[in-house]
This record gives C-alpha cells, structure tokens and sequence, in this order.
C-alpha cells in the first residue's frame, strides 16, 4: 500500500518554487529581474529645498511657487540689507552642501567602478559540454546506427564563476554544482578572451557548490572571501557573471542586502535540500549562477545560486553566503567531496501519509499525527539497522532535536553530526515512544 509514495530523493512542487538559475536554458518558470534604476532621482532636490527653506526662516516667510514665479515679488517694502545678507549667505551654505553631496556621489561611483574593474579579472564564465545523445539524419529523424551518441560534445548550458586560488601553476574556481552537473567536459573563459578546458576537482550537490582546476598561466587575479556574518541589510553589493552567456560576460548588477539567514528549500539530484542564503535585489539572472555577490570592497560574501521566478514577483535573489562556502570549498580541494554521516533509510515526510494509515497500521494518535519521518525501508548493514530502526518507524527527533520533515532531519545530520559519532535517535512503533542509540557512517553523497 505504501509503495506509491515517493521516497526521500523526490522533488515536490510547490506553490512558490525557488529555482536554480540554470544557465542558456530559459524554462517558462524563469524571468529576468533586473530593475535596479533610478535610485537617486531627488538626491539633488534636497539641498536646494534645505536652502529654500533656510532662506524661508531668515525671511520670516517664503512661498514656495514653481521656478520662474519668484521673480514676481513685491518690492514696496524691500527687505532690510542684513535680511538679504542673512538669505544670500543660507543659500550660498546650501548651494555648498549640494556640491559636496554631488561629490560624494560621485567619488562613491567611481570606487565602485574601480572595484569592478580590479576584480573582473577573477570572474569567468563556465560553458557545460555534454555528449550528445541522439543523431538525425537531414531530415530530423532519428538515425538508427551511433543512435546512443554522437561522440561530440554539445553545449548544454553555461554559468559563471570566480577564480579564488592560486598553487602550484593550478588556478581554482568556486561555481554551482548545478553549472557543471552532467557535464562530459568543461570550458572556462577567462577575461582576456583565453577559452581553457577545466578539471571537475570536486562537487558537492546538496550544497550546489563545486570547485573547478585549470592552469594558471593566463590567471592574473583572484578574488578573496569576506565575512558573510558582518553584512547588514541595506548594506549595497554587486553581482558580476555571464546572464545568458558570454554575449553578455562580466555583467555588472548592483542592489543591496534584502535579508539574512533566509532558509529555502531546493529540490538537488541528492533529493531535496534546506540551506541558508542571503536575499539581494541584484539583478541575478540565467548566467549569473556561480558568480559572486561582492561588498563594496570586491571581497566575495555570497555565491550567486537562484532566485524566486513568478508573474508577480521581482528582485528576489538569492546566494550561499561566504561562511559557508569557504569550508565546503576547502574540502572539495582536499578531498573532492564532502563527507556526510549516513543513516541508511529511505523515507517519506509522514504529513504525506493518509491519516487512517496512519491511525489504522502504524498505531498513532492525537499529537503524534503528521509530525515525523516515515521509515518506508531500512538498507541491510546500515547504521539505522544496526540500531534497530525497522521499516514503518517514524523518527520524531535525532541528536535532541525534532524532526518533523525529512529536510529537517538532513540538516541535523549533515550540521550537527560527524561521521563516527554516536547519536541518539528517538522514534514512534506502534504509537509507543523509544531511544535507539545509532553510530553514524559514511556513504555516497546520493544516500541518507
């Protein structure tokens, strides 16, 4: 009866989808957000309206009439001279303010621009070549010899990325797993126009997160991390990447911070996955993805990796902050994958399961419905069967803290275990509560 519910690694769809922006393919789910204008359209008016109404104090009285009408002025009773000196030297105050405003305007975009110009030297763009999988004849039919493959590789998508190492004649580079996911090759263009092959040194799928190698022969720069956990919201950053390819390479986006610690759910080819990301309204479009999110020092405090795409929403962006990038980076340089205690199980959330199932078979009630993670099978020699766990268990909590979803009971296991340590893992059978002491292992990223 249970085999028709999906088991862990199922991707549900939901009303509000976060999406990876996957590169050069445009699903309809997929819209640009890149209105980012006009954001100092008065910045001018201030200081004249500050001279006006200093101007109206001295006086005692100003009207305020459209330009041109101030000319029109009663001269019966002029104002005495010390009052006009008083006007003339508020207005002349003012007139200085809005030079130093304007000024500091300026300086402001010119350090920016700066910026921009010293870094881009870092950022590339990544081109994903796989096998093509078919082959047609003039005619557009499918041939029936070398159907499997044509032995060529096809551009199937593209991204960005950012050069963060150099060693030993070897340049590194941080990206999407998503970017280079499948790929039988990889082709990185760097920022003098130089197309080099790439080596996939490791990817990491449930945190998107992957680190290519080529030479560092034509690598002049690269870009150094900064603190994810100093930003504030409102503090300005700018996204640079390839939206929609190289056509458009180095594409220069600026926006602010619009939210911290945001937790999304996202559906990987390692099942579904909650990470936390930063929120910016930088434009963030299909190429960007695996490019850096910059302060306005050019230190890299997020890597560009989706955003919200629907009718109705704009400027919703979001990048895997610098914090946890940096050590997932390492690792994949050390040792190629990230290593991740394993349980063993294949599972459903129990939410999914009907309620007389549940009440009927499993022998739950009141508080215990829908709360847990149903135990659809438990592998031989894995660490759940060693610790007892059997199929129609549903787990409520591991390491003392709830699980009411599969993607919250990954992300205690992934965040607050360690491959090696013992946990204990508290379950329901037959509606009667239990403590299983379980010793944690290690498997293949694709399993629990």
């Amino acid at each position: 009866m249970m085999d028709n519910y999906r088991d862990e690694n199922r991707t549900d769809q939901k009303e509000q989808e976060v999406l990876l922006v996957k590169e050069n393919q445009q699903p309809a789910r997929y819209s640009a957000s890149d209105d980012d204008k006009k954001k100092r359209s008065f910045g001018w008016f201030r200081p004249l309206l500050g001279g006006v109404i200093g101007g109206g104090l001295a006086l005692g009285i100003y009207t305020f009439t459209p330009l041109g009408d101030h000319q029109t002025q009663d001269t019966s009773n002029p104002a005495p001279a010390q009052e006009t000196s008083s006007v003339t030297a508020k207005q002349t105050s003012s007139d200085s303010g809005s030079g130093k405003s304007a000024n500091s305007s300026s300086a402001n975009s010119s350090s920016i621009s700066n910026m921009v110009e010293d870094i881009s030297p870092a950022i590339v763009g990544i081109t994903n070549l796989q096998k093509q999988q078919s082959s047609s004849d003039l005619f557009g039919f499918g041939s029936d010899s070398n159907s499997n493959s044509s032995g060529e590789d096809a551009e199937t998508g593209s991204g960005s990325g950012v050069i963060f190492k150099k060693a030993n004649g070897k340049a590194y580079i941080i990206t999407n797993n998503h970017v280079v996911e499948g790929a039988s090759s990889l082709k990185v263009s760097l920022y003098d126009g130089t197309d080099v092959t790439a080596k996939l040194v490791g990817r990491d799928s449930l945190t998107d997160l992957a680190v290519l190698e080529i030479s560092d022969k034509h690598v002049t720069k690269t870009a150094s991390f900064g603190s994810s956990s100093a930003l504030r919201t409102g503090e300005s950053v700018i996204a640079i990447g390839d939206p929609l390819g190289k056509d458009l390479s180095r594409t220069v986006t600026q926006g602010i911070v619009s939210g911290l610690n945001r937790t999304v759910s996202i559906s990987t080819s390692a099942g579904e996955s909650s990470i936390n990301v930063i929120q910016t309204d930088a434009a963030i479009n299909p190429g960007n993805s695996g490019g850096p999110l910059l302060n306005t020092d050019g230190k890299i405090i997020g890597i560009n990796s989706m955003k919200i795409s629907e009718n109705d929403v704009e400027g919703i962006g979001f990048a895997i902050p610098s914090n946890d990038v940096k050590p997932i980076a390492e690792e994949l340089l050390t040792k190629g994958q990230v290593e991740r205690p394993y349980i063993g199980v294949s599972m459903i959330d129990l939410e999914q399961v009907p309620q007389n199932y549940q009440e009927g078979t499993l022998g739950l009630f009141g508080k215990q419905l829908n709360k847990g993670v149903y135990i659809r099978e438990v592998a031989q020699g894995s660490p759940a069967a060693k610790a007892g766990l059997k199929a129609e268990d549903i787990i409520i909590s591991l390491k003392g803290k709830e699980t009411d979803t599969g993607s919250e009971l990954r992300n205690i296991l992934y965040k607050n275990t360690k491959v090696g340590s013992t946990v204990d893992v508290k379950i329901i059978r037959n509606g009667k509560e239990m403590t299983k002491k379980m010793k944690l292992t290690q498997k293949e990223e694709t399993s629990s």
